[in-house]
């Protein structure tokens, strides 16, 4: 029974493969595909924090699909991300660092981020980047090693047959909290992530730190 599920969400995945952009892209008003929710990816490299930017500056990228839009706070950072892209781009198209280590492209939270090396690690939420700090340098390493199959795939796809294919590195929730648990005594982290209908089925890349679950509300890209 369980090889036929397992052999069912293969399946589905497949079927969904291009549904789901390969980046992180939340829909605005007009349609356009907008990274970190309207969030201006340089601001984290001139000002060390988030900042969101407006939508009368940006920038798309490529020209041709699948395209991502970028909003800036300032024609000045505008100016620095046309000139040099690779530079200031979120690593794995600006989804979560975490999930990235096993193959899996979902959450982003532009509010929680660390650049490590010059490179911008975007995350889901807060519970995605505390585990993600237990081992920085076994995430990117085994990310950086996926992102060749992942790069191109659409979310939903990719994420499904990753669930249903484990990598042999995975660790399950339960393990990186013990982790996490045993570096942090007295500590307290509890989030709610979501559950998998509306983070693979009904929302966007994005959606929780939008919409404000178990969070400040961001907002979507206007």
């Amino acid at each position: 029974m369980k090889r036929l599920q397992a052999c069912l969400v293969v399946v589905l995945a497949l079927l969904l493969q291009a549904c789901g952009t390969p980046y992180a892209t939340t829909k605005n008003p007009r349609g356009d595909d907008v990274m970190l929710l309207g969030y201006d990816p340089v601001a984290y490299f001139t000002q060390g924090k988030s900042a969101r930017g407006v939508k009368e500056i940006f920038s798309a990228l490529p020209a041709v699909v699948p395209t991502r839009m970028y909003y800036f706070a300032t024609a000045e950072h505008k100016r620095l991300f046309d000139a040099n892209p690779a530079k200031y781009e979120p690593q794995y198209g600006g989804f979560c660092g975490s999930g990235a280590a096993f193959g899996i492209k979902l959450g982003s939270d532009p509010t929680e981020f660390e650049i490590v090396d010059g490179r911008l690690f975007i995350f889901g939420d807060i519970l995605g980047r505390e585990m993600w700090k237990l081992e920085p340098k076994w995430n990117i390493n085994h990310a950086d090693q996926l992102w060749p199959e992942m790069k191109d795939a659409g979310w939903r796809g990719q994420s499904l047959a990753r669930f249903a294919n484990k990598v042999a590195h995975y660790k399950t929730g339960a393990e990186l909290m013990a982790e996490w648990r045993l570096r942090n005594p007295g500590r307290a982290l509890s989030y709610d992530p979501g559950g998998m209908v509306s983070n693979l089925f009904t929302k966007q890349p994005g959606w929780r730190a939008a919409e404000g679950f178990g969070q400040p509300v961001l907002g979507y890209p206007d």
